[in-house]
């Protein structure tokens, strides 16, 4: 498993990012299997694309679960 801070706007810590992933053991972090892991953002500027959890975009939002 891996950390990631949630300051990164990484696709991870991305509202529109669907892949597998969980809070952190503190709100400004994410846990992901691995950096390879992919999922499909949803609404932002990478609408219908696999993205890989470590990816960026101008169009990040703070996860829900991390509030």
């Amino acid at each position: 498993m891996l950390f990631q801070a949630v300051d990164r706007k990484r696709c991870a810590s991305c509202q529109r990012w669907s892949g597998p992933r969980q809070p952190g053991d503190t709100p400004e972090t994410v846990q992901i299997e691995a950096e390879t892991v992919t999922g499909l953002c949803e609404g932002g500027g990478w609408h219908g694309s696999e993205r890989r959890a470590r990816s960026a975009c101008g169009h990040w939002l703070r996860w829900q679960e991390l509030s």
